[in-house]
């Protein structure tokens, strides 16, 4: 949906809410009724001169029926291809885009990684280009994704994950205070496996709200965790070899 189909949405909305006819919106703007239901038509233009005129109507500015059209956009449950590649082609951008996922503020990842200020605020400006964050005064930000929000499947930042992170990331004793590892292999109905998989879905969101709960502790008191969950149909490939064959009925 376009920007300009979404605003004429919202300014309609906001004339029923208000109880104001296309009649009496033609009469306040010096306009006959026929132009108005022009300019609401499917495909019809309004230049924001027109729009400065309506929001006086309403008695509100352009910028908060601006601010209302971006919040009622729905959140990106995914990025495209290109905007993937654009963040894995320069490491400083990943990791920014991995902290504002995190919720971290700016300052906290100046604090804790080698990027001074005018290097966070050049790659939040570029996060919010990408449609991952909106960017606000003193590089403050909203997230602009949804909580059920993930990297493509197949996409430049899980093949990134595969060939330059997963290993690293196994390397590990997951022996540590609060670290874990298991492997657990079995037959499932598919259905089950759907709610199993919801289930494991609201672990992540629990470690996101404790992430955010903990903001507040000091640093000394926090330790960074990675949550890595995965499941699929799948046997080792060693053992593949070893596994009958159906038997195919004739």
């Amino acid at each position: 949906m376009s920007g300009t189909h979404d605003l004429l949405t919202l300014i309609k909305a906001e004339l029923k809410a208000q109880s104001i006819s296309y009649g009496q919106l033609a009469q306040a703007l010096g306009l006959s009724e026929s132009s108005v239901k022009r300019m609401f038509a499917s495909g019809g233009e309004m230049p924001l001169s027109r729009v400065d005129e309506i929001c006086r109507v309403l008695r509100c500015d352009f910028a908060e029926l601006s601010r209302r059209l971006v919040e009622a956009r729905p959140l990106r449950r995914e990025l495209t291809l290109a905007q993937e590649r654009a963040v894995v082609a320069d490491d400083k951008l990943l990791l920014m885009a991995i902290c504002c996922l995190s919720q971290w503020t700016a300052e906290q990842i100046s604090a804790h990684y080698r990027l001074d200020e005018a290097e966070v605020t050049r790659y939040l400006a570029q996060l919010d280009r990408l449609g991952i964050i909106e960017l606000r005064p003193l590089n403050r930000y909203k997230l602009q994704v949804a909580k059920t929000f993930r990297w493509r499947p197949q996409g430049p930042v899980m093949q990134y994950f595969r060939e330059e992170v997963m290993q690293d990331f196994y390397a590990g004793g997951f022996d540590g205070e609060g670290e874990l590892l298991m492997l657990v292999h079995g037959q499932l109905a598919p259905a089950k496996a759907r709610e199993l998989n919801e289930r494991l879905q609201r672990v992540a969101e629990d470690f996101a709200r404790q992430h955010l709960l903990d903001q507040k502790l000091p640093d000394a008191e926090k330790r960074q965790y990675t949550l890595l969950m995965g499941m699929r149909g799948w046997l080792f490939e060693r053992l593949r070899h070893l596994q009958r064959r159906p038997n195919v009925q004739s």
